[in-house]
């Protein structure tokens, strides 16, 4: 985590992520890149449109704007001794987000969430679903505000299927950086029942040589995947729920349908999210 990502928009929600992110740069000697995209008109930006002369100074008035919210953001104390870099790009919200994270190799994108409905905007907004579905690199999502990231427990819930390997050994590097237990999960429902015996060795099997550290294995009961996952986070007081996401069907890869809905609305842990290469 030596490379952080933070796009914000200044509200209330990418102040919160920016805390969370600016206590992970502290801790693993890291520095942030707060990016925040002036999504104006092309006839604003782009010379060869139909333009007139005053489209110059209105988007260096935007920029103007951006900049002095991103000096009054860098006077909060929080930011006290962290490496920030102040990056504003005109383009769009995904094809910025996805260009700077690329061009200065970044290793994690940590996102706030919007809106009274949870994390539901943040995921299946047109912007931050296609983060989360096509970012190579791990996204965290901050919902609340979190004066102290401290993960004791982390949840990971998965299928356990082959092609779900990868990105799960990069959650195990991320519960290890952060020094956080981690919960593997299976939910089990009526509609698609397994034995425990049967989940257990695909689990154990899934597991073989990942050098896990202190985890435990839980083959959960529950009427639907997303409630399981909300309901076993509460039992073990998770600071962090983690799930693999897959580039061509994003969460639903691993719950066939309506979890990137249901999980992240009633959602209020942070979620991080891993690519399934």
């Amino acid at each position: 985590m030596k490379k952080i990502l933070v796009p914000t928009d200044f509200s209330e929600q990418a102040e919160s992520a920016l805390k969370v992110a600016a206590q992970l740069a502290k801790k693993y000697d890291g520095e942030i890149f707060l990016l925040h995209m002036l999504e104006l008109p092309m006839e604003l930006i782009d010379p060869t449109t139909q333009s007139n002369t005053n489209n110059p100074p209105e988007a260096l008035f935007f920029m103007r704007l951006a900049h002095q919210r991103f000096e009054d953001m860098m006077s909060r104390d929080f930011l006290k001794d962290v490496n920030v870099h102040e990056t504003v790009e005109f383009h769009q919200a995904f094809e910025g987000i996805m260009e700077v994270s690329k061009k200065h190799d970044c290793d994690l994108i940590v996102m706030g969430s919007h809106g009274a409905t949870g994390l539901k905007e943040v995921f299946i907004g047109s912007n931050t679903e296609k983060v989360v579905r096509h970012a190579n690199l791990p996204v965290l999502v901050i919902k609340n505000d979190i004066p102290l990231f401290d993960v004791q427990n982390f949840v990971f819930a998965s299928d356990f299927v082959d092609d779900g390997k990868e990105s799960f050994l990069e959650a195990v590097d991320f519960a290890k950086e952060i020094g956080a237990k981690m919960h593997l999960v299976y939910i089990n429902t009526a509609n698609k029942f397994k034995t425990t015996t049967k989940i257990e060795n695909r689990i154990n099997k899934f597991i073989k040589g990942a050098h896990l550290g202190d985890h435990t294995i839980t083959v959960y009961n529950d009427e639907s995947i997303e409630k399981g996952i909300l309901n076993f986070s509460a039992k073990v007081n998770a600071g962090l729920i983690g799930i693999s996401t897959h580039g061509r069907k994003g969460i639903a890869h691993f719950l066939n349908g309506s979890i990137g809905e249901d999980l992240v609305n009633h959602a209020k842990r942070p979620v991080i999210t891993f690519k399934i290469k």
